[in-house]
């Protein structure tokens, strides 16, 4: 049976209204019954006007489940004089809507000046191909559409079609609301539960709205199994107590939807919660999340990147404290993994904040979509053979680890993007020390850069040719300055660290012959003769 088989001109099988569901006879059928959503259908309001004056144009309602969409559809069908074909989304394909247009355009060649109304529920449903199929007769005015939808018809309604329709928003109903509707349902002797003698204890008809999120449906439903499963007294009476109700909803049921409206809302309220430093919001949102089913490791990645885009370098600290807690959920599962996730909540919430690595990866990527592919400076390109080092590739570099400080100031960037800042950390948490140690090297290339104009100017001075003077230190390549520093103070180590050479050893003397004594006799004769 379809939704809106009351919607059809022909006869049909009816269903008894003690077998329908007390949602569905608990309809209102106009808009003095219609409770909520007093911006849409409130005295003076746009759709009112429209609805009273049989004026309807194509439309979209829009909202959570059991917020009043279907039930609006219903009393504009009571009210308009129009011709009403409805279709459920849910059910129908293409032969179906090509049914309906028949038959719309049938209506049409019967009374030139009738206007036909095609209602659609669950219209998101509809593909994309279904969606254009509706298309040019929504155009042509074939049909006037009213479709309903949970989703974002941002997102599940074609471009085209959307702006062919204008969009209203309903909103949950308030607790006030469902207790209204359910104090009615009760009282309604005709369509709920009037003629029987239903008792309610104080607070079950607050308990039940409080349970309900905003869903009417819900909320009847919840009350129709309450009244049905409760004992009958002794005086012919049905009391509903607390108790009763807890113990037919087991629990609350959360409204969300994992690839919906409500996943993406939740997300953003979790992320701009830990953005905002509040831990308090963002373990409240972590738990709607979970509760509503959400993928416990979707809400880590997304943790993943809030360290890193919104946290950054001001506490780099927080990346590897969602990694570990991603690492703890995995072996333990839940319940118990969502004990680690909450600490890395707790932990990001109260970090401190920079966006600074976010901003810089963004504006690299900026300048390189005006610039484009600017070639590699040839100082800095790798020089692995011989051509290329014949090229001038490498050429001029200076090894930072042979200058003092490790560090020798020279361009990496391109000459068309030379001196472009893409990071600039900001004030908080360890990002200050990184200001420190990049203000530092600033100076340095500051320092260099001085010299090095020091050095033109010296070179433009003339100088006499007569004298004969040795350029002044600055005078001469930084590189030199640096290296001859270098060279020095290494020289000076080598010599402090050498062990003065021990003197040579004395060469022996010459050992004189020996004589014998007969040898020695004759010698001293033969000095006397000559005397």
């Amino acid at each position: 049976m379809d939704l809106f088989d009351q919607f059809e001109e022909k006869p049909r099988e009816t269903v008894p209204s003690a077998a329908r569901p007390l949602a569905d006879r608990m309809r209102s059928r106009s808009l003095d019954e219609f409770l909520g959503q007093e911006e849409l259908v409130g005295k003076g309001s746009l759709l009112r006007r429209m609805m009273e004056a049989d004026e309807l144009r194509s439309m979209i309602f829009w909202g959570p489940p059991g917020s009043g969409k279907t039930t609006l559809a219903h009393v504009i069908a009571n009210m308009t004089q129009a011709h009403v074909i409805a279709l459920s989304a849910v059910t129908s394909g293409i032969a179906d809507i090509k049914r309906v247009i028949a038959e719309a355009q049938a209506v049409h060649r019967r009374r030139a000046k009738a206007k036909v109304i095609l209602f659609i529920d669950e219209i998101h449903r509809f593909n994309r191909i279904q969606q254009d199929a509706l298309l040019p007769h929504v155009e042509g005015g074939t049909v006037i559409l009213i479709g309903s939808t949970t989703e974002n018809p941002s997102f599940s309604v074609i471009a085209p079609l959307l702006s062919r329709c204008r969009v209203f928003t309903l909103s949950e109903l308030q607790p006030a609301h469902l207790e209204t509707i359910l104090k009615a349902a009760l009282a309604d002797a005709e369509r709920g539960f009037g003629s029987l003698r239903v008792v309610v204890e104080e607070g079950v008809l607050g308990l039940i709205a409080q349970m309900s999120d905003g869903d009417a449906r819900r909320a009847l439903n919840l009350l129709e199994m309450v009244v049905c499963s409760a004992p009958l007294e002794s005086d012919g009476s049905y009391i509903i107590r607390q108790e009763h109700v807890k113990e037919i909803a087991q629990r609350k049921q959360m409204l969300y939807d994992a690839t919906g409206e409500q996943h993406y809302n939740l997300i953003s309220a979790f992320h701009k919660s830990l953005r905002g430093s509040d831990p308090q919001a963002a373990v409240y949102w972590l738990v709607r999340m979970l509760k509503g089913g959400e993928d416990p490791l979707f809400i880590l990645r997304r943790m993943l990147v809030f360290a890193a885009e919104d946290i950054g370098n001001a506490d780099p600290q927080a990346l590897q404290v969602v990694v570990a807690a991603r690492e703890a959920f995995v072996n333990l599962g839940q319940p118990e993994g969502e004990i680690p996730m909450t600490m890395a909540v707790a932990y990001l919430a109260t970090a401190p904040k920079s966006n600074a690595s976010y901003r810089a990866l963004n504006a690299a990527r900026d300048e390189i979509n005006k610039t484009g592919s600017l070639p590699v400076p040839l100082v800095i390109r790798n020089a692995p053979t011989r051509l290329m080092k014949e090229l001038g590739y490498g050429t001029g570099y200076l090894y930072d680890h042979e200058f003092a400080d490790h560090f020798a100031p020279q361009e990496y960037l391109p000459d068309e993007v030379a001196g472009r800042i893409f990071y600039e950390p900001g004030e908080f948490g360890f990002e200050r020390e990184i200001r420190k140690r990049m203000d530092w090297w600033d100076e340095r290339r500051r320092e260099w850069k001085l010299r090095g104009k020091e050095r033109e100017e010296r070179d433009q001075r003339p100088q006499s040719p007569q004298v004969r003077s040795e350029k002044p230190e600055s005078d001469r390549p930084i590189s030199d300055n640096l290296k001859s520093e270098n060279s020095a103070s290494e020289t000076n180590d080598k010599i402090k660290s050498e062990k003065p050479a021990p003197p040579p050893p004395a060469s022996p003397k010459p050992k004189r012959r020996a004589l014998s004594k007969s040898g020695t006799a004759e010698t001293a004769k033969k000095k006397r003769r000559n005397k």
